[in-house]
């Protein structure tokens, strides 16, 4: 058996015995050569490379590791398929309120995004100098809008984007939180009455989430004027409104005492501001909870605070005519620690049905934020003007996160589909149930759900299968 060295695994065979140098000489003496052909040495290095390379394989090396980088995906032709329509629905939606798409550079110059995310600037992947221009990659695509309306001088626009965005964050891949992901954002740039615009971006979220049918949900809403209010009369010093707002931002994820003891132990709050600031951020109700804060004797005495509660009950009566209040709450908790955001804000949360052991539904996710941003513009306009805007952020891998956890079905095609044959194909793959219509299925209204261990058959109301297959699947 011919044995391959390591100067073989580089790509060059050689001959099991001493290669022979020019025909012997009469009497003459075998001289071996060990000259190397004549090359450039770059040739000689790559020859080296190659060599060292074949030698650690030889060795035990080991191979790269095929494996997507942290907190990033493949996705095959069925999530693509899904994602895709996941994506029309929302354009479809987005396309219904008259804006026009645009696309901005994935990459950014740094100076455009620090400073705008509050502790999340951290996040941002930093690129490293590349020719003179220190970049980033986008982190999310509000800010590259503001920059786009004052980079064109645009005052007046409706628009959407989707397109990918890059967070330095740790993944929670099962809660569709990743490092490179979608974002599908709805914007109204430029001077309008009050609050109808906000109202609109409410609606939309209200539109696309129940199209979607991922069941229950709630938008929580609240105003940043508000929030920076009630510090205010808590005595919290307006320097460290920002930091205290990224604390409340934690309570959808955290126990109060919990982000109480951030804020005294972390950051700086003396017991009794902290205990003065539970007292409002733990309220959350309508129209009656405004009307109640209107008369509060400390923030009706408070500018902020009166404008953004004068401007959350105007909002209330624009959603009262669109007809979605039953599903907005006012949330006095909700904080979305962006720097840029300055009124009104919002988020969508899908909630967990109600059972014997929870009192009333609880958050399962986020599936939609925003709000308005009346002075990230002339953060860029050379002159400082400014454009009022409002948007919303579609959170569309968290939702195909969810789709994706639904029950999944397949049909076997086969040319002589005989149920015998597919049965035996459920058998094999591990498949566990299998659902039958047939002709006396169809004229009953029924589908047969088959177990296909136990070989039980029962008739399901069509309506009610998918229902009894979720019960039938919980652990």
């Amino acid at each position: 058996m011919l044995r391959l060295g390591p100067l073989a695994a580089a790509g060059r065979l050689l001959p099991a015995g001493p290669r022979l140098g020019p025909p012997r000489p009469s009497g003459g003496r075998v001289r071996l050569s060990r000259s190397r052909p004549p090359g450039p040495v770059g040739d000689r290095g790559l020859l080296a490379r190659q060599v060292r390379a074949a030698a650690g394989s030889a060795g035990g090396g080991r191979s790269p590791a095929l494996k997507t980088p942290k907190g990033t995906r493949d996705h095959p032709p069925a999530h693509v398929a899904l994602r895709d329509r996941l994506l029309a629905a929302v354009v479809t939606c987005f396309k219904r309120h008259g804006a026009a798409a645009i696309d901005t550079p994935v990459l950014e110059l740094r100076e455009t995004l620090t400073g705008k995310y509050g502790e999340d600037t951290k996040l941002i992947y930093e690129l490293q100098d590349q020719g003179g221009e220190l970049l980033a990659l986008r982190y999310d695509l509000t800010v590259p809008f503001a920059r786009y309306l004052a980079m064109n001088k645009v005052t007046n626009m409706k628009r959407y984007h989707v397109a990918k965005v890059y967070r330095r964050d740790n993944p929670a891949t099962t809660r569709g939180r990743y490092r490179e992901f979608y974002q599908c954002d709805f914007d109204i740039a430029g001077q309008f009455d009050p609050m109808i615009p906000d109202a609109e971006c409410l609606k939309i979220v209200h539109e696309i989430l129940s199209d979607l049918q991922l069941g229950d949900f709630i938008i929580k809403v609240n105003d940043r004027r508000i929030l920076n209010g009630v510090f205010a009369v808590c005595g919290i010093p307006e320097s460290k409104f920002i930091t205290t707002c990224s604390t409340v931002d934690k309570l959808d994820k955290m126990p109060w005492e919990e982000v109480r003891s951030e804020m005294v132990g972390e950051k700086g709050l003396s017991p009794e501001a902290a205990d003065h600031i539970g007292e409002y951020v733990q309220l959350h109700g309508g129209l009656d909870l405004i009307e109640q804060l209107l008369q509060d004797p400390k923030l009706s005495q408070n500018k902020l605070a009166k404008e953004g509660l004068g401007d959350m009950k105007l909002l209330f009566e624009y959603l009262t005519l669109f007809g979605i209040t039953g599903k907005i709450s006012f949330d006095l908790s909700l904080a979305r620690g962006l720097d840029y955001y300055t009124g009104v804000i919002f988020e969508a949360v899908l909630l967990q049905p109600e059972n014997d052991h929870v009192e009333e539904p609880v958050s399962v996710g986020s599936v939609a934020g925003g709000g308005r941003y009346d002075e990230l513009v002339g953060m860029f306009d050379p002159k400082g003007r400014k454009v009022p805007c409002v948007g919303v952020s579609i959170g569309i891998e968290r939702i195909f996160s969810i789709l994706e956890q639904r029950v999944k079905a397949e049909m076997l095609y086969k040319k002589d589909p005989k149920l015998l044959k597919q049965l035996q194909y459920c058998e094999d793959t591990g498949i566990p149930f299998a659902a039958i219509i047939g002709e006396q299925e169809l004229t009953d209204g029924v589908v047969k759900l088959r177990d296909v261990a136990t070989r039980e058959e029962v008739d399901i109301p069509r309506e009610k299968l998918v229902d009894e297959i979720r019960r039938r699947l919980e652990p």
